[in-house]
């Protein structure tokens, strides 16, 4: 057969295998009961002709090796461990009770965390389900492509669905130049795509931050509004006085957006001429009236927002169902120093001002603008008076007005006091408001506060309460809690007695969760001395 015939002499082999050779016999091929052996053998023949015929491609090139991990490997229990976890999968079933089994996935930030505090290389065997875990969740991704090292850059280049390793390294896993390296940090700055400039600036920044800011000072005037916005946020890191000069300058950035970060980075530095310009804005809108029985504030919101508030910052129009003069007012009270106020206010101390009454009505806007100050500002002092004791009534404390407002201010105190308001807070008033709150406690809790929270969860236990309600508080628990209180929890894993007034089957589920939480204590326990190597 001609080779030239050879995709007709295919076509009709194929059409005599569909139609049958009683019906239709091939080309070549005699009718007659050996028809269907003939026909097999003749496209038996013809596979071998096509084969033959094809050129043969250029073989790709083979990707390079993985980069070397100098990092020393895990433990062989602790990588047994990681393997566990990884492979766990959360139920499919996302209410009703959980059993008494861990959550392990819900423990490995928790691992990845330990495992990067100590300097492990990760197992490249376990490389690509790690990459799977965090591709499913974000919030795993930060310690998951630090454990992995470059090499989770490697792989990502290999499979599209890792390509998020590459969007979170900026560069794409790319060395950034060495300190020394004048001109290449230069190229680099304005040659380079946007993730890898961000990235050398905020690691520039991290170690000399005049250099940083110079290196955007190049550029400044030419960068795209977006672009500045970002690069200007990365002087959030090392923040000092000698920004001051350029932030002043961005302040008359075209872009709405850059002016008002300029502005919020300047009020965060109270000797600057901004927070200067908002300290006199804000303290001709209080003061104290001594006329009355009682000290009290009174407050004179502006009935205007010019140009120069604009300038520093003040956004003119209120959102939708906001006085104008309230927001306004807000904006400067939250910009202005918090350390002007004693002067302004009689020399009476953080705790005096906030106990004082305010009339008509401003209180909750003067509170509240006082609350953002003490977070921006990062004041103690200020926190502290803001959230009142923990044990004052409506759990709110005498200038928070929200939960996530209190959260916010206990993360200027330190840990431990963080621990003990936060442990006061659930001895007097429970759990119900509780969970926002623990959650920006250091991990593993303090002795004061995992006992508040088990003696709040036995109350709540011993009064027959609705047990679902309190899932949220004992998952964070099973993360949180010191593993050394396991063996004190031992006596609260059987069924309780259930009451007259208890939910139907809560006595059941209390023990399950018990059980659950003994069980992940000592699990916890146990990853510890893995990642030891004892």
């Amino acid at each position: 057969m001609d080779r030239t015939s050879a995709p007709d002499a295919w076509e009709e082999l194929v059409t005599s295998a569909l139609l049958g050779t009683a019906r239709r016999t091939p080309p070549g091929v005699a009718p007659g009961p050996e028809a269907p052996v003939a026909l097999l053998d003749a496209a038996a023949v013809e596979t071998v002709r096509r084969r033959a015929g094809l050129r043969p491609t250029r073989a790709a090139q083979r990707p390079q090796p993985a980069p070397e991990d100098p990092r020393p490997p895990l433990p062989a229990a602790a990588a047994r461990r990681l393997a566990m976890l990884l492979a766990d999968r959360p139920g499919a079933g996302g209410a009703g009770r959980r059993g008494t089994a861990p959550d392990l996935m819900e423990l490995l930030p928790q691992w990845l965390a330990a495992a990067n505090d100590r300097g492990y290389a990760a197992p490249p065997q376990l490389l690509p389900a790690l990459l799977d875990a965090a591709r499913g969740r974000t919030d795993l991704r930060p310690a998951a492509l630090a454990f992995a090292g470059s090499r989770a850059t490697w792989l990502a280049r290999l499979n599209p669905d890792w390509r998020f390793a590459l969007r979170a390294t900026p560069g794409g896993g790319a060395a950034l130049p060495s300190p020394q390296d004048t001109e290449g940090i230069h190229l680099l700055w304005e040659e380079g795509l946007f993730a890898e400039r961000v990235a050398l600036l905020s690691a520039i920044r991290a170690r000399e931050p005049a250099a940083a800011r110079e290196l955007l000072a190049r550029t400044w005037a030419t960068e795209r509004a977006e672009d500045r916005l970002m690069f200007l946020d990365s002087l959030r890191t090392g923040l000092g006085p000698d920004d001051e000069p350029f932030l002043e300058q961005a302040l008359a950035d075209r872009s709405r957006n850059v002016r008002a970060t300029a502005a919020e980075l300047l009020s965060a530095l109270p000797g600057s001429a901004l927070a200067a310009r908002m300290a006199v804005r804000a303290g001709a809108c209080v003061a104290v009236d001594h006329t009355r029985d009682t000290p009290t504030i009174v407050v004179e919101a502006p009935h205007e927002c010019d140009s120069g508030m604009e300038r520093d910052g003040v956004v003119a129009k209120a959102p939708s169902g906001r006085g104008q003069r309230s927001w306004w007012f807000g904006q400067l009270v939250e910009a202005a120093p918090l350390g002007g106020w004693q002067g302004r206010l009689g020399g009476r101390t953080p705790a005096e001002i906030v106990a004082l009454p305010v009339a008509d009505d401003w209180r909750n806007d003067l509170h509240a603008a006082w609350c953002r100050a003490a977070v921006r500002q990062r004041d103690a002092g200020w926190a502290r008076a803001l959230l009142g004791t923990p044990a004052a009534p409506e759990a709110g404390g005498p200038g928070a007005v929200s939960l996530a407002e209190r959260a916010k201010l206990l993360d200027t105190l330190d840990s431990a006091e963080r621990a003990e308001w936060v442990a006061g807070f659930i001895a007097t008033h429970g759990l119900s408001e509780a969970f926002q709150l623990l959650g920006v406690c250091r991990v593993p809790w303090s002795a004061s506060l995992g006992r508040a929270v088990v003696d709040a969860l036995n109350i709540a236990r011993d009064a027959g309460s609705y047990p679902w309600s309190f899932s949220g508080v004992m998952g964070l628990a099973e993360r949180c809690l010191d593993p050394a209180e396991a063996g004190r929890l031992e006596g609260l894993m059987a069924v309780p007695d259930e009451g007259e007034d208890a939910s139907p089957g809560a006595g059941g589920y209390w023990a399950e969760a018990f059980q659950r939480l003994v069980t992940t204590l000592r699990l916890r326990a146990a990853m510890a001395e893995e990642l030891r190597g004892a």
